[in-house]
């Protein structure tokens, strides 16, 4: 979202415009009496929550028809998606396992493979994995099947894994195997 004043709005919570009286009392200023700054800000506020209602889905806009602010609906989004703090741990316990266990699938393409490895490290960083470089490319390495071991040793020999973006790890592990599929097809 590039629009701050929205997000500021969704974060805040709705202004209220107001007026003291004479009397010292503070009371909601009549919507004839708003200045022009007043406006922008309600609008803003109408803005912010129309925003996050048409982000969502309308099978998911229907149940929370009941939120009339922007950070009231951001609040509420945030409990039923991301879940209380257990819940984001057991989240992030699963997935730990998940990369602890990844592994090559029987008939799976290098590509394929690679791509879910990428979903999952991603996944894992959203949710505040923490997971060093080099524990990143052992598991990558190690979870190639055994017929690329010859490459993957050429790899760790050659190269400075720690040095190397995962981009350029994947893209050397895919030049190997070209290497590899070239030689088999030349032979």
């Amino acid at each position: 979202m590039k629009d701050f004043k929205i997000w500021r709005c969704i974060l805040k919570g709705p202004v209220r415009i107001t007026t003291t009286l004479e009397n010292g009392t503070i009371v909601d200023k009549e919507y004839e009496e708003y200045t022009d700054e007043e406006f922008d800000r309600v609008e803003q506020q109408e803005k912010a929550l129309a925003t996050l209602t048409m982000a969502l889905s309308p099978e998911i806009a229907q149940g929370f028809q009941e939120y009339t602010s922007a950070k009231a609906l951001w609040e509420a989004l945030i409990e039923v998606y991301e879940g209380n703090e257990d819940m984001k741990q057991s989240r992030q316990d699963m997935l730990r396992q998940k990369f602890n266990m990844s592994n090559h699938v029987l008939g799976e393409s290098l590509e394929v493979q690679l791509q879910r490895f990428i979903t999952l490290t991603t996944e894992m960083s959203s949710v505040g994995v923490l997971v060093t470089k080099s524990e990143i490319y052992k598991k990558l390495l190690n979870s190639l099947p055994k017929s690329r071991d010859m490459n993957i040793s050429v790899i760790k020999k050659t190269k400075d894994l720690n040095r190397l973006s995962l981009a350029e790890t994947m893209a050397i592990i895919k030049a190997c195997d070209m290497a590899t599929n070239r030689g088999r097809l030349i032979t």
